[in-house]
């Protein structure tokens, strides 16, 4: 839940960055932990967008020199940025998994009610679990290995780490992107009661502390990651690339920006 004047002041940024950089917003989400579920009471609102330029920008000869994100500094706890959509769906042909993730997300501010229902649409036939499992797993493997092996650890990193794992458990078993709110991840291991009250515990106190809080390390969590990572190994190196065709986003690409044309 985002209280309504956080939402009205983010909203009234959007405006404002369309107005200055001559865009539409196409999409706005909540991502990071508000939107998975384990947000902390100081936790940034991490806004994310997907804007389009008008139709006579992309029909340049220097194209690919020009700026295609849009960022600004953190304001009152509020972190905001944006892809142009031609580099969002470039990425989404490579099964980016913030941009799969922002497809999912339960906290949607901005929905022009054509990009993204258009784009999950095409999530089946675009989105490699293959190339999923890779992410997720070098997320978890790079959180663990830098945070969690010491004797205090930051609460959030556990989390971390948990999250893209179980999302690689979800790819494995249903062939589809994991969803993001992280009590749907975890009824993947509903039958572990051991990890899930400790996960509970943690889950709790990570909902009551502030974001850059220290626990002890936990021996019952450090367990099951470092068997998830060991049965992961095999995915050492990224996965190659693939023969998907980009005609079904180039299509999704032109419906977006046709119609801004300008006079």
């Amino acid at each position: 839940m985002i209280e309504i004047n956080v939402r009205k002041e983010i909203l009234t940024r959007i405006k404002n960055t369309e107005k200055e950089h001559d865009v539409r917003v196409l999409y706005a989400v909540e991502s990071g932990s508000r939107a998975w579920g384990f947000a902390s009471p100081n936790s940034d609102y991490d806004v994310r967008f997907i804007y389009a330029h008008p139709k006579n920008w992309y029909l340049a000869v220097d194209l690919e020199e020009k700026r295609d994100v849009i960022e600004y500094d953190i304001v009152d706890d509020i972190d905001i940025s944006g892809w142009d959509v031609r580099k969002a769906l470039k990425l989404f042909w490579k099964s980016n998994p913030a941009f799969v993730e922002w497809l999912q997300s339960p906290i949607v501010y901005v929905d022009d009610n054509l990009f993204a229902p258009q784009a999950r649409k095409l999530l089946a036939s675009n989105y490699s679990v293959e190339n999923g499992i890779y992410h997720y797993r070098s997320m978890a493997k790079t959180n663990y290995r830098g945070y969690l092996r010491a004797p205090l650890v930051p609460i959030k990193k556990y989390f971390y780490v948990l999250r893209p794992l179980l999302s690689i458990r979800w790819l494995k078993k249903y062939k589809e992107p994991a969803p993001i709110i992280f009590d749907q991840l975890r009824t993947l291991i509903v039958d572990n009661t051991v990890l899930n009250e400790e996960i509970t515990r943690l889950l709790k106190r990570k909902k009551l502390s502030k974001e850059k809080e220290l626990v002890p390390s936990m021996p019952v969590l450090n367990s099951f990651i470092e068997s998830e990572l060991k049965g992961l190994e095999g995915y050492g190196k990224k996965a190659k690339g693939r023969d998907v065709d980009l005609g079904s986003l180039n299509v999704l690409f032109r419906e977006i920006v046709g119609g801004q044309i300008i006079q």
